[in-house]
């Protein structure tokens, strides 16, 4: 039994000692032609990844089928809708300083909220130390969540219509600080709600006729105008308070997100006089 397995694989070994000899005598006699393949080879697979590579990012689109540069392209996003932020205007734009200065903040803002509240100051701050570098242009912003934030931003039409110009900014100062301390609630603070009398005071005391001003607060006509801020604020990206514009004769539109400390602030500024 034996005797047959060896004669049944002796031939196996001489076919297969033949098989190498054959393929070694092949690979010796087409050396040169099988290393160009080879290298014809490589180089089409790493054309083919290049290739790959170059229309993966001009999609977007990563090997894991993620977007890839999301980053990039949400900023340019932002960047153009913040350069179709409506154009400020002297006759109808509330503009505190020099309305002809180099670098303009546009700032759109919500008297209810805190963070406008402590925002508020720093712009305060900016205008005394920059002077006539800047002018700050304040458009409403309310906020759905914010029960005070409409009739104030109305308020304060009413008294920019049935006062003066310097009467609104007297009265926003004043809101934004009885704001602070919570006096603008009067004796019942648990209640929050600013009362038409409270309003009436503040306006009264900024200027505006009384009885004007009531009369305009009553019949909501000021509703359209508080809208029209928001939505010009919408369009140009803002979504949240306060949202502050950097506009600059230089040429260039750069957003302050949010309450920034003063030193950031002038950081930014620095950049655009």
């Amino acid at each position: 039994m034996a005797k047959k397995i060896q004669q049944k694989e002796a031939p196996q070994l001489v076919v297969s000692k033949f098989s190498l000899k054959a393929f070694s005598d092949f690979v010796n006699a087409n050396f040169s032609i099988i290393i160009l393949l080879i290298m014809a080879f490589l180089l089409g697979f790493l054309t083919g990844s290049l290739w790959r590579e170059n229309k993966i990012l001009k999609s977007g689109i990563g090997a894991g089928g993620t977007a890839v540069a999301d980053t990039t392209v949400a900023e340019a996003a932002a960047q153009k809708k913040l350069e179709s932020l409506p154009a400020f205007d002297a006759k109808t734009d509330h503009i505190r300083g020099n309305k002809n200065a180099k670098v303009v903040l546009v700032e759109y803002s919500d008297y209810e909220c805190p963070y406008c509240n402590k925002f508020h100051p720093t712009m305060t701050s900016l205008m005394d130390k920059y002077g006539d570098q800047i002018a700050w242009v304040y458009r409403h912003f309310p906020l759905s969540f914010h029960p005070n934030a409409q009739p104030l931003a109305e308020a304060s039409e009413c008294v920019a219509t049935y006062g003066s110009e310097d009467a609104f900014w007297k009265f926003s100062d004043s809101v934004y600080e009885k704001m602070a301390d919570g006096s603008i609630f009067g004796t019942d603070a648990t209640n929050k709600i600013v009362s038409e009398e409270m309003i009436l005071s503040l306006a009264t005391a900024a200027g505006a006729d009384t009885n004007k001003v009531k009369a305009c607060i009553d019949s909501n006509e000021m509703a359209q105008s508080v809208k029209d801020d928001q939505v010009g604020g919408s369009k140009a990206g803002i979504t949240g308070t306060p949202g502050t514009v950097i506009v600059s004769k230089k040429g260039g539109f750069e957003l302050i997100p949010g309450a920034l400390p003063i030193e950031q602030v002038e950081a930014l500024l620095e950049k655009h006089l």
